[in-house]
């Protein structure tokens, strides 16, 4: 008997290059059928928090909030290591400038969102479309910006400035990369289902590293407007050794981010996250 699962991420480079073999049929999934269903990152996170979707990306931020619904997949992770989303201003600037301000951000439960909190404290929050920042910020109307996906490479060659970078701010405060998003499997599913899921999902990442340019001419189509040397950059930002799995720093790494988060007030109950088995294989 066939069983379907509805397996949801965001429709960038990095995560169409981490589902690849699953999406085009290159590895073996048995028994399971994957839905691809694609939103932005802050679209995931609310449809997580209603528990539609048996497999999705999620924000470690919204993880906090889902904890006692999903497990955090053993691997899938986004992690921004020196490196991360970026504050963005029309002029050059500082983060005290920021404080206390407007500053457009990708959503409410984005990981972005509350590094940003945790560097630069209390700011008016402005939520927009992620891919509606950049031209914001170059229009005037909002004085600063949190940019993610293929933004961090670009904002320059609109004229923009970075004022921060959360990753590099969270890296030179740790010593750990900034975790950043994450693959999340609903607890209902049982072990059984968990654990081949588990091992389907890897199975993807793993074919995607190891089968590089195709993969990532199947992530050029998610590019919006990279060129192909820049979209190799950015997945390899994001979909590396980190991805294959948390390893214990990188678990570290997430258990730093939310206890510091709880610790500051920005989330509302301690959250420790809870991994799925890894699948075998």
């Amino acid at each position: 008997m066939i069983r379907e699962i509805r397996v949801a991420h965001s429709p960038d480079s990095d995560d169409a290059f981490m589902f690849y073999a699953l999406a085009k049929g290159r590895i073996d999934t048995g028994d399971y059928r994957f839905i691809h269903e694609m939103g932005d990152i802050q679209s995931l996170n609310e449809r997580a928090l209603r528990g539609e979707l048996e497999v999705t990306a999620v924000s470690i931020h919204a993880y906090a909030h889902l904890a006692d619904r999903y497990f955090l997949l053993p691997h899938g992770a986004s992690f921004g290591d020196g490196y991360g989303p970026l504050v963005i201003a029309s002029r050059p600037a500082d983060v005290e400038e920021v404080r206390g301000g407007p500053m457009a951000i990708p959503g409410l439960l984005t990981s972005a969102h509350l590094a940003a909190q945790m560097m630069i404290g209390e700011f008016e929050p402005v939520v927009m479309d992620f891919d509606a920042i950049l031209p914001a910020v170059r229009r005037g109307e909002v004085p600063f910006g949190l940019i993610i996906h293929e933004g961090q490479l670009t904002y320059d060659r609109e004229g923009l400035h970075k004022v921060a970078d959360t990753g590099e701010w969270w890296k030179d405060r740790t010593g750990l990369p900034l975790p950043l998003g994450g693959n999340a499997i609903r607890k209902d599913l049982g072990p059984e289902t968990i654990s081949e899921v588990s091992r389907l999902l890897k199975a993807s990442i793993v074919y995607a590293l190891d089968h590089r340019e195709e993969a990532l001419d199947y992530a050029l189509e998610f590019g919006r407007g990279l060129a192909r040397e820049e979209a190799d950059r950015f997945v390899g930002m994001y979909v590396n050794d980190w991805t294959r799995s948390y390893g214990p720093r990188g678990r570290e790494a997430v258990e730093r981010f939310l206890k510091q988060a709880w610790d500051e007030g920005f989330i509302p109950h301690e959250a420790k996250p809870e991994f799925a088995e890894e699948g075998a294989g």
